[in-house]
């Protein structure tokens, strides 16, 4: 345990001793907001509204996509609890924001959110014959919501802190998703995870870049 979350722990431990108020605002502003979104969603004020603002679907024009996809990371599923979205949010958003800072735990999330709304646009496209297709009723489906930015987040945390372990199993568990229940969401993780793994390579591929020797050629 101490290989597997020690950086991770060591990096956790400052950034949380000046308080939870003041390391990590945004993920208290995000829960928040996903609370508020659930709630009014229920509402028959609020349903129309909340589906308008931040409802992503892959039958959509595209720019609508795009316009909706920042308030979609905090509209949670209509049929499922929102305790555990909230929880989520309050665990991996809370890390990755003390850990990762603010402005890179946003941009992750939201590039996650983003990676698993384009595929279920190009899924759709391809349609059901073809390998990583979709089938057009998926078309009609709400996209994955926080969900698919927390899965990013998590996998990114562990990358930054080389706990291999728990991001195979975060991994392994999307991937037994996808196998025993196959879903639209399930697919959008996987997406989600990709792009988070192409981010981080290519990060550290330009960092090892950067600290290599130049070597001057003789004139």
């Amino acid at each position: 345990m101490r290989a597997e979350w020690g950086p991770l722990l060591a990096a956790l431990r400052p950034a949380l001793g000046a308080g939870v108020l003041r390391a990590v605002p945004m993920t208290l502003a995000a829960l928040a907001l996903t609370a508020f979104c659930q709630f009014a969603q229920h509402q028959h004020w609020g349903y129309r509204a909340v589906q308008q603002l931040g409802a992503v679907r892959a039958d959509q024009p595209l720019w609508t996509g795009l316009l909706r996809t920042p308030l979609s990371l905090f509209v949670p599923a209509l049929d499922l609890p929102v305790w555990g979205a909230l929880a989520q949010i309050l665990v991996v958003f809370g890390i990755a924001e003390a850990v990762l800072g603010r402005r890179r735990m946003l941009l992750i999330a939201y590039a996650a959110s983003l990676a698993g709304t384009l595929y279920a646009r190009v899924g759709v496209a391809l349609g059901p014959d073809v390998p990583f297709g979709l089938p057009a009723a998926d078309g009609q489906v709400v996209d994955a919501g926080p969900s698919a930015a927390v899965v990013g987040l998590a996998v990114a945390v562990c990358w930054r802190y080389r706990a291999w372990t728990t991001g195979a199993l975060v991994v392994a568990a999307m991937v037994a998703e996808v196998a025993l229940a196959p879903n639209l969401a399930g697919r959008e993780h996987l997406a989600a995870i990709v792009a988070v793994l192409a981010g981080c390579g290519a990060a550290e591929a330009r960092a090892a870049a950067a600290r290599w020797p130049r070597v001057s050629l003789p004139r």
